[in-house]
């Protein structure tokens, strides 16, 4: 993989001195350029296209950032209102993920939006005890952690 963006670097800077304008424009428009070489290469030569992983790597913010505004506005909700309907609760979602770093990112980026934490990790590291503000279903919220945040950690490390 580092191989590619080195090379897809080279085409860059390749096209930039081609046609003698050593502007940013240009060099984006070389990258860019790059990027369907490489993906064309990878049919020929057989190797695993790197912007796959960094599309999904993108995805994973983007949902992390969706995930983050849903949580705050559910905080707000509770804030905001004058009498207390939400129902705190503690609930196990057992994970697919199996490495330290895919289930230390997961619980992260749980405890990072507001209204979440995680608490604990079972001793098998397979399940991961998260205690939230509100939990009106438990089978919606493990169903909607394991269809975001972990299939896109899975997408990024796999």
């Amino acid at each position: 993989m580092p191989f590619q963006i080195i090379v897809n670097l080279l085409i860059a800077i390749i096209w930039m001195f081609l046609h003698n304008s050593l502007t940013f424009s240009n060099f984006l428009f070389g990258y860019i350029i790059g990027i369907f070489v490489l993906y064309i290469l990878r049919y020929f030569l057989g190797f695993d296209f790197y912007f796959r992983k960094t599309w999904a790597f993108i995805k994973l913010i983007l949902i992390f950032i969706r995930e983050l505004i849903k949580a705050n506005l559910d905080v707000l909700k509770v804030v905001m209102s004058r009498e207390l309907h939400n129902k705190p609760g503690i609930v196990e979602v057992d994970t697919r993920l199996e490495t330290n770093f895919e289930i230390a990112t997961l619980a992260a980026l749980i405890s990072l939006t507001p209204g979440t934490v995680s608490m604990d990790f079972s001793l098998d590291n397979k399940k991961i005890y998260v205690h939230s503000l509100d939990v009106p279903n438990k089978i919606e919220m493990i169903a909607d952690i394991r269809d975001s945040l972990e299939k896109a950690i899975l997408e990024v490390t796999k």
